[in-house]
């Protein structure tokens, strides 16, 4: 259950296939969901042109951690992959990928979706955004138009 936090650009799909041949598991498998994020030249209907991304490392990596772990616990996972960049973020670059290997499609899509959205709501993350106009600011909400919710009961 890896987790790289990391402020090196990465190829998401690199990455996938090369986590994939580490895994050496075909066969156990019949799904991989997969969600990658980039950067992207807009936020809140303003011109974005690169973002720097903050964190404390032991506490984020912790938190992902965990994460991957929950994930693990709720679904029928075989593996999960979360890298997430930090530091300097330059448009088009990857910022996060969340990876879920399964025996089928729907645990894999339902702990894909889950690990994103917890770690766009509640990863100890934080975003500095450097404007069209050279501006910066710092983004106070993350934007997503769906909250996962933990399926654990308790």
């Amino acid at each position: 259950m890896p987790v790289i936090v990391t402020p090196d650009p990465f190829n998401p799909w690199q990455a996938l296939a090369d986590h994939e041949q580490q895994l050496n598991q075909q066969g156990h498998y019949g799904a991989v969901a997969s969600f990658v994020g980039t950067m992207r030249n807009h936020n809140e209907g303003v011109g974005v042109q690169s973002m720097w991304l903050e964190h404390y490392p032991s506490m984020t990596e912790h938190y992902l951690a965990q994460l991957a772990q929950r994930a693990q616990q709720q679904w029928s996972l075989l593996e999960v992959l979360i890298i997430h960049r930090v530091g300097q973020i330059e448009l088009g670059q990857s910022i996060v990928l969340t990876a879920a290997w399964s025996a089928h499609r729907a645990e894999a899509l339902a702990a894909c979706q889950f690990l994103i959205e917890d770690l766009k709501f509640n990863a100890p993350f934080w975003k500095r955004e450097t404007l069209q106009d050279g501006q910066q600011r710092w983004v106070e909400k993350n934007t997503s138009g769906v909250c996962v919710p933990s399926t654990t009961e308790g």
